[in-house]
């Protein structure tokens, strides 16, 4: 019953307002006609009470429609320019009401959706000057070996000038099939093909061609890992993936003859994978930095294209596996974790 008499809706109020007003009318007319005066002077009662009602109408009809219409115009006018600082204050349950709430909804969503716009314009940008500055080099060596190789007679010269021309095509090529691997991920293009396997065997793979069977490797490689096969439940390219970055990244960084240590340990049904390079720290405010694309360490001796962390961390974010890396007294180590799989 209680519902049936609510004034929940625009149109309700309307024709509440209309009985109102027709009540109203038809009862100050038959007060004027019984009061003890004249006919005209109970014809001015009944003008005055006439007016009184349209007042009353007006006050009412302002306060339920036009008040929120021109609320809601206002509003509206300024999400139109983009301003959204000021939601529309509209708290009654009607119509009015649930414009004003869906209003507010839609400029919160359209403001996060500028932010996010703004924020990947400018890591866009930030694209573009990095991968700028990356693509400057190698093209300045082709192109002066380029002009090199046409000035050149020395065949055994013109041949190594050719080498260095291939590998830096090599290298720009290499740089643009991260990137777009990397731009995939990032996207939601690239899907995870979920599979189980060994994860130790995988890291004695990746590790026996990155690390052990490496000529002239000159560092002091140093590894435990379980005994026993422990399965996993994650895209196995990805996680080579992964583990390949990792131990490049380590390699790379080792300092010469020093300790690279490489660790699989399993608990409570976890493993927990760590890989550690002796040499020059990470500066501590670079830390968070280093899983962004182009990062690299103004102090560390070697090249690289600086989209390899970036690359391992959107991989194991994907998957809500927990990583990070932390300086040593004498190195840096990274881990990440992974649950085991019956």
């Amino acid at each position: 019953m209680k519902e049936a008499f609510s004034l929940r809706t625009v149109r309700k109020k309307i024709v509440m307002l209309s009985k109102l007003a027709g009540i109203v009318l038809i009862f100050s007319y038959i007060l004027s006609t019984r009061l003890p005066v004249s006919e005209d002077a109970s014809f001015l009662i009944w003008l005055g009470f006439l007016m009184l009602l349209v007042l009353g109408i007006d006050f009412l009809m302002g306060r339920f429609i036009t008040k929120p219409i021109s609320e809601l115009n206002t509003s509206a006018k300024r999400m139109a320019g983009l301003d959204f600082s000021a939601p529309c204050h509209i708290t009654s349950t009607d119509e009015f009401g649930e414009l004003s709430a869906s209003l507010n909804t839609m400029a919160e969503n359209l403001q996060q959706a500028l932010s996010r716009l703004e924020s990947s314009l400018e890591d866009r940008k930030e694209l573009v000057d990095s991968l700028s500055h990356e693509m400057k080099t190698p093209l300045g060596i082709i192109r002066a070996y380029a002009e090199g190789l046409q000035d050149e007679t020395d065949e055994s010269k013109k041949q190594k000038y050719a080498q260095v021309i291939i590998s830096e095509v090599e290298r720009m090529n290499s740089l643009i099939v991260t990137l777009l691997d990397l731009s995939a991920l990032e996207s939601g293009a690239a899907q995870l093909n979920i599979t189980r396997f060994d994860f130790v065997e995988l890291v004695e793979t990746v590790a026996g061609r990155l690390l052990v069977d490496t000529p002239d490797a000159g560092f002091d490689l140093q590894y435990v890992l379980p005994e026993q096969k422990c399965f996993v439940e994650t895209d196995r390219r990805r996680m080579e993936q992964v583990l390949e970055n990792f131990m490049v990244n380590a390699r790379k960084n080792v300092s010469p003859g020093g300790i690279l240590r490489l660790e699989v340990t399993a608990d409570d049904g976890t493993l927990h994978f760590s890989i550690f390079n002796q040499g020059r720290t990470i500066p501590e405010n670079d830390l968070p930095k280093i899983w962004t694309k182009f990062y690299r360490d103004s102090n560390a001796g070697y090249s690289g294209s600086g989209l390899g962390l970036s690359i391992v961390a959107q991989i194991l974010s994907m998957q809500n596996l927990p990583y990070g890396a932390e300086n040593r007294v004498d190195g840096v180590l990274f881990w990440f974790s992974i649950p085991v799989t019956e």
